[in-house]
């Protein structure tokens, strides 16, 4: 690369970070080195040009090139963005790195494996934009196993009955959310699957959307940051 290209490109990084984007895409991941170049492709074909984005990747302690492959697709394109911690903290650790880093005023949240389709997010954000300020995915038609969807059923049924707030799919990790949800709700634990309710006691207007899920491409399921790029 010529020094020429090199600036060039240090310029489009400045650029990026001094743009807030229309919405920021937090994606956490565990040894999804495979789906994460597909994944972001995906994504730009979903958004652009309609909407300008950030994919913050969160490599949650892979062992496998996950990190390699973020940074790469971070000098391919600056939209592209990585934090890397320490070791497997787990989801919601992973989340919040994310959250902290997010610019926009519109976060999404999905899974690194492929089986939140991308395609989806213009559905998730018109949510947004009809005045909602959470939008649960639904994955109407799960291709899980059995005895998953069987658990589904029953946490999605015993959460509305407990709390009132009634979701077909709680537990689905592909959500919008405007930033000041997320701003107002400490996640910890395994508080990140109770967001929409937590945010539905304050106030915010919670709803949902049809998703289509897809079958996992690569791999198997699985499941304080020390680099950035």
């Amino acid at each position: 690369m010529g020094v020429g290209e090199q600036l060039n490109r240090a310029l489009e990084a400045i650029a990026s970070e001094s743009t807030v984007p229309d919405v920021t895409l937090v994606v956490p991941g565990l040894n999804e080195a495979d789906s994460l170049p597909l994944l972001a492709a995906q994504v730009k074909e979903a958004l652009a040009p309609d909407k300008s984005y950030e994919l913050i990747f969160v490599d949650d302690g892979s062992t496998d090139d996950s990190w390699q492959v973020i940074c790469g697709l971070n000098e391919a394109d600056p939209a592209v963005r990585g934090v890397r911690l320490r070791k497997n903290f787990g989801k919601a650790m992973a989340l919040s790195a994310g959250f902290e880093r997010a610019r926009a005023d519109i976060v999404v949240m999905m899974d690194a494996d492929l089986q939140d389709d991308p395609a989806d997010l213009p559905k998730m954000l018109a949510g947004l934009e009809a005045g909602l300020d959470v939008v649960v995915g639904w994955k109407v038609e799960r291709l899980d196993p059995a005895n998953r969807k069987i658990f589904s059923r029953i946490f999605n049924g015993t959460v509305a009955h407990v709390t009132g707030v009634r979701l077909h799919d709680m537990n689905c990790g592909f959500k919008a959310y405007r930033s000041e949800v997320l701003q107002s709700i400490p996640i910890y634990g395994d508080l990140f699957r109770f967001i929409p309710v937590l945010a539905s006691w304050q106030g915010f207007r919670v709803g949902e959307i049809p998703i289509n899920h897809r079958s996992r491409q690569f791999g198997s399921e699985s499941f304080v940051a020390s680099s950035i790029c």
